[in-house]
């Protein structure tokens, strides 16, 4: 099809499908592996193929030597670890679009967040993650994200890590009680430090003290190529958390964020650096503040120019900001459903969101069948490609999940799994004010003998000639204690003496290991 007959690399999505229903071998749909950095969006209602896209591309790109990283929600990605079988089905639908299928297997790299699953922990700590995030998460409101803000900045600005969440917890309870820390800044309230810690606390009792602390992970792992020059399939185990959407959506935000923070500029590559699946997407974006909502918007405008190319996956655009959805490039839609009125005004604001053709959209889109899909892409100039009726090719990695036993294996025999398997408790804000408080009640003095009392002259007198010393507040005991400037030194090698905040309020760090 005029426009899609690239000169460079390209991902083979399919074929183009004829008025009569036939696909055209002669025809392929493609997107240029140079344009993947412009980003796009995966969506269709549920069972109409979105995963198998996802997969299909997923092992194009590494089979081109671009890693992937993606989260498996349901837990069916794991095929990708192992070659496809043959079949009828693959075999018919090869033929259709002119693939030649032989099954192969991808360089995969299992994750969970917090070790809880299986893979490769990712944990971050809570002075990385930040409090926007962090706010997110914990459901508050803008009120109670700024005031959790004003927390960080505290332990920020007095060099204090916060490594998990008894770290902000501790520092939270501290300044409670102690509100004149906060003098100048502004102030921390009695309400509203106890929403946060309430919120803390549930979010603990979840288990997701679990995802917060050390070793952090190095975002720079995903980047890995193998010796024989294939990308590595990151691929984030999540099954074990998937009745906590809000929590594992905001922690691949935090990712993105970070691989933002931590990669060079490198303008317009001839193939990506990574490109990151974005899954279910809707989750990112549901209840979010107007701030947040920017700083998304401002990470995918920029994040292209690191080499990183994001794909959104949902169920229809109207689940994307309209400022992230017009930078997306790439549309790949699957069918869509019109069962109700407010499924019709979807179907409605979808078909508008496509350049003009001579198809009748909101009939195709409704009609299309499992692993069919309209797609439109940018060509090499950055131009708009044609609307295309499209049949996908068929996975050559496995369409479905792989044994427990080969993942397990993937898992045992990764260096990753030496770095990051074991979680470290190292000192912090915790232990350091813990620790403080322990030394100030051993050190109380002991309750005087009982002795005759002064005369109301003697003690007048004894008043006047010693003026009493000012007792130093909790917060200034504990900036003096050798406790403090012994972890603050230590503080200052990995974190820097201020730990500066960009995007998201992540921490900007000029480590890493």
């Amino acid at each position: 099809m005029k426009g899609y007959d690239f000169e460079g690399p390209a991902l083979e999505l399919g074929a183009l499908v004829r008025a009569d229903g036939a696909a055209d071998p002669s025809e392929p749909i493609r997107i240029p592996l140079g344009m993947l950095n412009r980003h796009g969006l995966v969506a269709g209602a549920t069972g109409t193929g979105k995963t198998k896209t996802l997969q299909l591309m997923a092992e194009q790109l590494a089979a081109h030597g671009v890693p992937v990283f993606l989260a498996d929600v349901k837990g069916d990605l794991s095929g990708l670890a192992s070659p496809g079988a043959a079949s009828d089905r693959v075999t018919r639908r090869a033929a259709e679009v002119g693939q030649t299928w032989t099954p192969a297997a991808c360089p995969a790299e299992f994750y969970s967040l917090g070790g809880l699953g299986s893979g490769v922990p990712i944990r971050a700590t809570m002075t990385a993650f930040g409090p926007a995030l962090l706010a997110k998460v914990l459901g508050l409101n803008e009120t109670q994200e700024s005031s959790l803000g004003l927390i960080f900045y505290f332990a920020d600005k007095n060099g204090m890590p916060l490594l998990d969440l008894k770290d902000l917890i501790a520092v939270i309870r501290y300044l409670t009680g102690t509100p004149e820390a906060l003098r100048g800044i502004g102030g921390l309230s009695a309400a509203t430090a106890g929403v946060i810690l309430r919120a803390l606390t549930n979010f603990e009792a979840q288990g997701a003290d679990a995802f917060f602390g050390e070793p952090e992970f190095d975002v720079r792992d995903l980047l890995r190529v193998t010796p024989d020059g294939q990308g590595t399939v990151s691929i984030l185990e999540l099954p074990a958390v998937q009745d906590r959407p809000q929590l594992f959506s905001t922690f691949l935000m935090w990712l993105l964020a970070d691989l933002f923070h931590e990669l060079p500029e490198v303008g317009d590559l001839d193939k990506p650096k990574l490109v990151f699946f974005f899954d279910e997407a809707h989750l990112l974006f549901d209840d979010a503040s107007k701030a947040f909502l920017q700083s998304i918007a401002q990470t995918v405008r920029l994040i292209r120019s690191k080499g990183v190319g994001v794909f959104f996956v949902t169920q229809t655009p109207d689940d994307v900001p309209a400022d992230v959805l017009a930078q997306l490039g790439a549309r790949v839609q699957h069918a869509l459903r019109a069962f109700t009125p407010q499924d019709a005004k979807a179907l409605r604001s979808t078909v508008s969101t496509f350049p003009a053709s001579s198809y009748d959209l909101e009939r195709l889109l409704t009609e299309l069948g499992i692993g069919e899909a309209v797609v439109t892409v940018l060509s090499e100039t950055g131009a708009p490609t044609p609307v295309a009726w499209t049949r996908l090719r068929a996975p050559r990695t496995l369409m479905a999940p792989s044994s427990p036993d080969v993942v397990a294996g993937l898992i045992a025999a990764s260096p990753l799994q030496r770095k990051y398997g074991t979680a470290v408790d190292r000192e912090s804000a915790y232990e350091l004010l813990s620790a403080k408080l322990t030394a100030a009640t051993s050190a109380s003095p002991p309750s005087p003998s009982r002795s005759p009392s002064p005369s109301p002259d003697t003690r007048r007198e004894r008043e006047a000639r010693e003026e009493p010393e000012p007792k130093p507040s909790m917060l200034e005991s504990v900036l003096e204690s050798k406790e403090f400037r012994s972890m603050a030194r230590s503080a200052a090698s990995a974190f820097g003496r201020e730990i500066t905040r960009t995007l998201f309020g992540t921490a900007r760090r000029g480590r890493r290991r």
